[in-house]
């Protein structure tokens, strides 16, 4: 199973980043932007396998993040606790195949071990003109019962327009 793999892969590239960086902030920091950078290349293979159009709304886009949770990591998260005003909701993860064969230490206790996770749907969503944030709010890394991932959408952005072009 290849998820297994990236799993061990991940591990130890998480542990690289503790001893390369003085702080746990940074190691969160750089895994959002690693992730940011993996998602703005993935989101080209997830709508080629998925043969997916443009999004019509966030609901529409939360099912496809669904599915490229499924797509790529083989596990379907929840969709829930959509606000009222249906800008952000959850995905509920019973179990995240990242963090399968981890355990924090107690001086890593605000690492955000999953936080590439949050940069992959960042890049994903930009390259398809939606800049959204996303965040952890529950962590079974953490003692929570599940992993609980928030995501919000900020603003539809325009295709760029090349200079002198418009």
């Amino acid at each position: 199973q290849n998820s297994e793999l990236f799993t061990l892969t991940y591990g130890a590239l998480v542990s690289q980043l503790l001893k390369d960086y003085e702080n746990v902030d940074d190691v969160n920091k750089q895994l959002e932007r690693m992730g940011y950078n993996i998602g703005i290349r993935l989101i080209e293979d997830f709508l080629a396998r998925t043969s997916s159009g443009r999004c019509y709304d966030f609901r529409d886009t939360a099912d496809k993040i669904q599915m490229g949770f499924r797509l790529f990591l083989g596990v379907t998260p929840s969709i829930t606790n959509w606000s009222p005003a249906g800008d952000e909701f959850s995905l509920h993860f019973e179990t995240n195949p990242l963090t399968e064969f981890v355990e924090l230490p107690d001086h890593c206790l605000n690492l955000k071990y999953a936080n590439v996770l949050t940069g992959v749907i960042r890049g994903a969503c930009e390259m398809v003109q939606m800049e959204v944030t996303s965040w952890f709010v529950q962590d079974q890394l953490k003692g929570d019962n599940v992993t609980e991932l928030r995501i919000k959408f900020i603003k539809r952005l325009e295709d760029a327009i090349p200079a002198g072009e418009d």
